[in-house]
């Protein structure tokens, strides 16, 4: 499929052959003006909530572009949802996570304030950070061409996840368990994957989630980083659900 746009604001749902679609705002301007979108070209353009219409573009202006369909395509919602609950991490390890589970199919974000993270995001800073992963999830989209935009939450505690998740299967990343994520039989749940910081999940946290239900999974014997193990996980998970 050619390259991805997104304007939320579109509905697409009824397009067909023909329809006449316009990109406009940020998202027409840096196709125009930073891709150098040209008439004759071949894009998608996408209304982030399942639907994606191919076309040619038909003509541009300075901050927008007009796309005539060709064709439509439309993805239902996963029958279970993968929501990554991932821990703030120094650097920018947790938006390598964040970036890496988008473009393998994470249908929902959840940054945790978990007691080991480094990275705090509190008072302004909180809705800050939640922009920021946003934007990050966004370009995933977009890079890998997805129909759906998964949502960020904003940020958790450690006692606010069992509330956050409820009726979510919780498992816990911990390369202390017992069991193999691979081993893992899905159900009709939706399920949570919830990774933690560089110092791994807290001993209080781990007996507080576990007696809210959530269960221990290890990926493996070795021990990943949090910027790699939820996409790791996402990709067994995928595999387990038949989206592989």
């Amino acid at each position: 499929m050619s390259h991805l746009y997104l304007d939320e604001s579109l509905d697409l749902s009824s397009a067909g052959p023909g329809t006449i679609i316009e990109l406009r705002g940020d998202e027409g301007r840096h196709a125009v003006t930073v891709s150098r979108v040209r008439r004759g070209e071949r894009i998608a353009i996408g209304d982030g909530r399942g639907t994606i219409v191919q076309g040619v573009v038909t003509a541009t202006g300075p901050r927008d572009l007009t796309l005539e369909a060709e064709e439509l395509f439309v993805e239902e919602p996963p029958a279970i949802r993968i929501t990554l609950v991932q821990a703030l991490a120094k650097g920018d390890r947790d938006e390598l996570a964040v970036q890496a589970a988008t473009e393998l199919g994470v249908d929902a974000v959840v940054p945790w304030a978990a007691a080991r993270s480094v990275s705090r995001w509190e008072g302004p800073k909180a809705e800050k950070g939640r922009q920021r992963w946003s934007v990050i999830v966004r370009e995933a989209v977009k890079q890998s061409i997805r129909s759906r935009v998964p949502s960020v939450a904003k940020v958790a505690t450690t006692a606010e996840l069992p509330e956050r998740l409820t009726g979510i299967r919780m498992l816990l990343l911990e390369p202390t368990a017992t069991t193999p994520l691979s081993e893992v039989q899905p159900d009709a749940r939706d399920l949570a994957l919830v990774v933690g910081p560089e110092g791994g999940i807290a001993p209080e946290e781990l007996e507080r989630l576990v007696a809210a239900g959530a269960e221990t999974v290890r990926l493996g014997t070795s021990v990943l980083r949090t910027s790699t193990a939820g996409p790791a996980a996402i990709a067994v998970l995928n595999t387990a659900l038949g989206r592989w």
